[in-house]
């Protein structure tokens, strides 16, 4: 079954959480981030989330009931979608004891050579006052699913600024045998081919795989580590391209560039030097 262009402009489910201690610290565990800013809530001014925490407000409403029917695609199409980007602008820190609201809507469709692109724009603010604090672009493709209709795209992100500098460090990050799992539950993002061999296997994957988010959120570890003092509130923005599988098992290595103006090129590379996240780039304050 086809998928519908005419699907874009259609809003997406709705997700309100009450920020916990316990989630952020999860999350940060998740990511092996031990910090004191996002890992010690007993410091003077607390902790803050990892700002890549966003995406688990967000996948409710990427993968909700909403979601799924808008484009029409049956279920075993849309088992076939693989995260292409993330996007996120963070506007301010998110802290335990906040309510936030983050919606979502369906805001490009078009054809590819793998299938169908999709990319939804995802608000997260503070119930009540509307503040911002984060907007994200979340892009997929769906593979060998045609499309019916004119591509459309109603709204893409602000164009990124160059991150060309020279190479600042480059870190190599054992993934562990069992960091799919443990970022799956404390991120509350589920798809089986992280997590289960046989799914994976199924898929046509070599192996289970570490989620595209997970890999982002490590290039954001480093990037806050070395750029921004080690202060997540630095971080304003973080992009990068899922491009190539990380297996767990096995090592990657985040290469972070010279700050230009504020714009932090990065990219990750896999155990078998394929960039997994490619054309990364951080902004930082």
């Amino acid at each position: 079954m086809p998928a519908h262009t005419s699907a874009v402009g259609s809003d997406l489910d709705v997700n309100i959480v009450e920020m916990t201690a316990r989630k952020a610290l999860a999350y940060a565990a998740g990511i092996a981030d031990t910090t004191a800013e996002v890992f010690d809530d007993d410091r003077a001014d607390g902790i803050v989330a990892p700002p890549p925490f966003c995406v688990s407000l967000e996948w409710p409403v990427v993968s909700g009931p909403l979601s799924r029917s808008a484009l029409g695609m049956t279920p075993g199409e849309r088992i076939r979608g693989v995260h292409a980007s993330q996007d996120s602008v963070f506007h301010q820190p998110i802290r335990p004891s906040m309510k936030l609201e983050c919606r979502g809507r369906i805001v490009g469709a078009r054809r590819t050579r793998a299938g169908t692109y999709t990319l939804s724009k995802l608000e997260t603010v503070e119930v009540g006052s509307a503040v911002p604090v984060v907007t994200s672009w979340s892009s997929s493709i769906v593979r060998d699913v045609e499309v019916v209709g004119e591509d459309t795209m109603l709204e893409t992100p602000p164009p990124l600024p160059e991150g060309g500098g020279e190479v600042l460090a480059e870190v190599e990050i054992l993934i562990p045998r069992e960091m799919p799992h443990t970022y799956t539950e404390c991120a509350d993002i589920w798809n089986p081919i992280h997590t289960e061999r046989e799914v994976a296997l199924a898929a046509g994957l070599p192996d289970i795989i570490l989620h595209g988010t997970a890999t982002w959120a490590l290039a954001g570890r480093e990037v806050i580590r070395l750029c921004c003092d080690g202060d997540p509130a630095r971080l304003k923005r973080l992009y990068g391209r899922f491009t190539a599988m990380v297996i767990p098992g096995q090592p990657i290595r985040v290469e972070v560039r010279q700050p230009v103006d504020g714009a932090v090129g990065f990219t990750v590379y896999n155990h078998q030097d394929e960039a997994a996240v490619s054309g990364g780039l951080a902004v930082v304050g």
